[in-house]
């Protein structure tokens, strides 16, 4: 269960008890550490499944987490969103806290507050409506009621879409509405559920019996209101475990706030605290120009950034480009695209990433013109496009009578579920190579194809799944909106990235304005429009591509400016002030433990010794210079200490790795350290190390012979 984590993941699985909150980095495998922490809880007997609630904010990462737990022997975890997981409780107390049925859920409340606002002889258009619309979520998720929100607006220094005194008049209207009409909001879901388990004691301790161990996902994104209901779930006690960074907070207009990740500490001092910081999905030139971004963050969240640490290999230098229009940076970008797909990589493993949907048009068009497929994220739902739901209904019924069916009985005697699904949905427009070009044919079949897809992966998970049970488990994602992934190319604003990774990303129309946003005027604003930025670089995985235009017709003047995000990271644009300090990977442990000699690593960034650049890649930290400065090696030092290391893996019989690797070796023979204290502070020297071989390489260093007896000592 613990094998093939890092240092870091290896102490969160195993911190099963007491508060635990871990600081996770782009990109630093938190998902698997926490999914190994549940598994490895529930083999060691010390969490039942049951008694485990895992939360998280979207069905996708709910759906993932559940995925990956199951595959880890633990599938009685239950893995739900806030608003399902309280759902879920409501539907099953309403009855014996308030009596009935739970009133029926708004799915949307857009016409809802349309008509509020026309009762209130208030007319909005449609970019009005939808910001009214959030900001009625705003005040409900900061618990803010109608006659309180000018005076919150105010004093949280929020900018309000509408006259305040409106959008409480429209907010007064819209809550009458729900009550005539007896419908909830999925706000409501929320305040109800705290209201029933602040009110009924009786109730509050079935759950509390029910769940006894709490695992919140992406933290720095819990709202008061959601902080209130966890509040309440654990009752007091203090096995609870978070996850979060405060440098991908970039939902606060929502009422997230990492203020509840940041204070963790404050609020159990006893808590363990693990950073990670090791990146395995991006290159060190990604990571580098992720860790560029938030070098000139100001603000609490920059204060506690994390510094992260490459560890994939080297690949291409992002790429910064400016257009003269939007349509030549569209077609610049499709133009690259195109090339990429050409040279092998995957449609489904490329995005374009924007600021706001409206955006996306002139990039539909520019794939369209190269025969590039693409998929609108944030667009309709998969599970309720037409194709998807006819394909549904085939599969459901080839699973009650697919013994009638020669095709698939013999493919369900050969145990080939994929080719089960194959053949159903043959029969639906599904065929082993893609219709030519885009449109409305070639969308069928992709959302036909990634059904396939899934059987496909099912099918391995699983190999003794039949047919009906991949139905349930369309069912059951279906009803988490947990879609499969659609080959093509992604169009994607960079709020609907988050959580999401690329092979090759493609960032555009980084312009004043754009990024940051017009309306971002404070400087809290500014820095999560910033941190939108580093969100968007750090879903690149190899190739990442920067641009903004100059002007946004043809002809039109060219009078925009490159985001100031950029200054100090593209070509020719200077070099950008730093921040204060950041955290880098290790352990701290709370309570009694902090003064008893725990082990802590608080260190400030690792730089050059040459030039003076903050290090991110692996090998590069071990060296403490870039690869490309220039060395000051002692090669006969060096010679020394490749011939003293083979001797001393001989007499262990293990690697010559395993004793120091070759990074560590140049490190020493570039430093020369003179004495214990010099030498402990090579990367790749610990202190078991340095008890061990020690002495042999001071000796080595000083040009005397080595004692020769550091491999025989346990």
């Amino acid at each position: 269960m613990l094998a093939g984590l890092d240092p870091e993941q290896r102490e969160v699985a195993t911190a099963l008890r007491g508060p635990v909150c871990v600081l996770a980095g782009a990109g630093t495998g938190k998902t698997r550490a926490i999914t190994h922490r549940i598994a490895y809880g529930v083999r060691a007997g010390v969490l039942q499944p049951a008694s485990v609630l895992a939360v998280t904010f979207t069905n996708r990462a709910a759906g993932e987490m559940r995925g990956r737990l199951r595959q880890l022997g633990a599938p009685g975890v239950q893995t739900r969103t806030f608003h399902s997981a309280a759902l879920r409780q409501l539907q099953y107390f309403w009855p014996r806290a308030v009596g009935g049925e739970l009133p029926r859920l708004l799915e949307r409340k857009v016409q809802l507050v349309a008509e509020a606002a026309a009762r209130a002889r208030i007319r909005l258009d449609r970019n009005e409506l939808r910001d009214v619309t959030g900001e009625l979520e705003w005040a409900k998720v900061t618990q803010t009621a109608p006659e309180d929100y000018a005076a919150v607006l105010a004093k949280a220094g929020r900018d309000a879409p509408r006259d305040p005194a409106e959008i409480a008049g429209v907010y007064r209207g819209y809550e009458q509405l729900k009550r005539d009409r007896g419908v909830i909001d999925f706000e409501d879901v929320l305040l109800l559920t705290v209201g029933v388990l602040q009110d009924r004691p009786d109730i509050a301790e079935q759950v509390h019996r029910q769940y006894q161990h709490f695992v919140v996902d992406e933290y720095q994104d819990v709202s008061p209101l959601q902080q209130r209901l966890l509040d309440l779930w654990l009752g007091g006690r203090d096995s609870l475990c978070v996850v979060g960074d405060a440098s991908q907070t970039i939902y606060s207009f929502t009422g997230a706030t990492p203020d509840h990740l940041l204070d963790f500490r404050v609020r159990h001092p006893d808590a363990t605290v693990v950073k990670l910081v090791r990146d395995y999905r991006s290159t060190p030139q990604v990571v580098h120009l992720a860790n560029g971004v938030l070098a000139q963050a100001t603000g609490r969240a920059a204060a506690a950034r994390l510094e992260l640490v490459a560890q994939r290999e080297p690949g291409p230098e992002p790429v910064f480009t400016e257009y003269a229009d939007e349509p030549a940076e569209a077609e610049g970008t499709a133009r690259h695209i195109r090339r990429l797909i050409d040279a092998g990589v995957a449609p489904g493993s490329i995005a374009v990433l924007f600021r706001i949907n409206a955006q996306s048009e002139v990039y539909e068009q520019a794939l369209a013109d190269r025969s590039v497929p693409y998929q609108l994220r944030g667009a309709e739902r998969f599970f309720e496009r037409p194709e998807v739901r006819e394909a549904g209904v085939a599969l459901r019924g080839a699973a009650r009578a697919g013994g009638n069916d020669a095709l698939l009985a013999e493919a369900a005697r050969d145990g080939d579920l994929a080719a089960q699904v194959r053949a159903v949905l043959g029969t639906k427009g599904w065929s082993a190579e893609p219709p030519a070009g885009s449109g409305a044919a070639r969308d069928r079949w992709e959302s036909l194809a990634a059904l396939v897809r899934l059987a496909e992966d099912f099918g391995r998970a699983r190999p003794e799944a039949s047919l009906g049970d991949l139905v349930d488990e369309l069912a059951e994602r279906a009803a988490a909106q947990h879609a499969p992934t659609v080959e093509g190319v992604t169009l994607a604003s960079l709020h609907a990235a988050k959580g999401l990774e690329w092979d090759a990303v493609f960032l555009v129309g980084l312009t004043e304005g754009m990024l940051p946003i017009t309306y971002a005027k404070t400087p809290e604003q500014v820095e999560e429009e910033r941190r939108l930025l580093y969100v968007g670089v750090t879903r690149a995985r190899v190739h990442l591509s920067l641009s903004w235009a100059l002007a946004r017709a043809p002809g039109g003047r060219a009078g925009r400016r490159p985001s100031r995000f950029l200054t100090g990271l593209r070509p020719g644009s200077g070099r950008g002030g730093g921040a204060g300090a950041v955290s880098q990977g290790g352990v701290e442990r709370g309570g009694a433990e902090r003064g008893a000699g725990a082990r802590r690593r608080r260190r400030g960034p690792v730089r050059c010794r040459v030039c003076g650049r903050t290090l991110t890649d692996a090998g590069e930290i071990k060296l403490m210079r870039c690869e490309d400065c220039p060395s000051d090696m002692d090669e006969g030092l060096y010679e020394r200490l490749r011939d003293w290391r083979a001797d001393q893996a001989r007499q262990l019989g293990q690697p010559a790795y395993c004793v120091f690797t070759d990074k560590t070796l140049i490190a020493i023979a570039e430093a020369m350290p003179v004495n214990e204290q010099e030498l402990s502070v090579i990367s790749g020297v610990g202190r078991r190390k340095l008890d061990r071989y020690g002495a042999d390489v001071l000796d080595l260093c000083a040009g005397r012979e080595p004692s020769g007896e550091a491999a025989g000592e346990p």
